[in-house]
């Protein structure tokens, strides 16, 4: 690097994109996973001789009953396609804190992640939310405001 060639610095993204970004994270991670959990409460899984052969030790029809049943569930789209989605999510939050303020990017990320699972219980098992969460999901974004006001004040 040349020490006479002044570096100029990568431009920030805008507000839009960083709002976009924490949404998207806390979207995949927290609308996925009531869709993974009535996915694997759901699953059903198939009869497997080895797992009930005497002759095979404890070990390993404890290995293959673990065996058998990721790939039963990762097999299945009802539960492959959320897991995916909040990989993705996972992907997107590192991309994240390379960027943003590591004091927003944990807290923010994460209270969105509990409102959208809360959308997401709603959507996916049709559960009333309370009066009282609803207050807590109106603190939980009050306490967002207050982290993001805070780092720019």
């Amino acid at each position: 690097m040349d020490p006479d060639v002044p570096v100029v610095p990568a431009p920030q993204p805008s507000i839009f994109r960083w709002i976009l970004g924490f949404l998207l994270v806390g979207a995949c991670w927290g609308l996925t996973t009531p869709f993974m959990r009535r996915a694997a409460i759901n699953y059903v899984p198939p009869s497997r001789p080895s797992l009930t052969d005497p002759n095979n030790s404890w070990l390993k029809r404890k290995v293959l009953g673990i065996f058998y049943a990721v790939i039963g569930v990762l097999s299945r789209p009802a539960y492959a396609i959320p897991l995916l989605l909040n990989v993705t999510g996972s992907v997107w939050f590192f991309i994240l804190i390379g960027q943003a303020e590591l004091s927003l990017t944990v807290p923010i990320t994460n209270s969105l992640a509990f409102l959208f699972t809360v959308l997401g219980e709603w959507w996916a098992e049709k559960k009333v939310i309370s009066r009282d969460t609803w207050i807590g999901m109106a603190l939980v974004l009050g306490g967002i405001g207050l982290c993001v006001q805070s780092k720019t004040s």
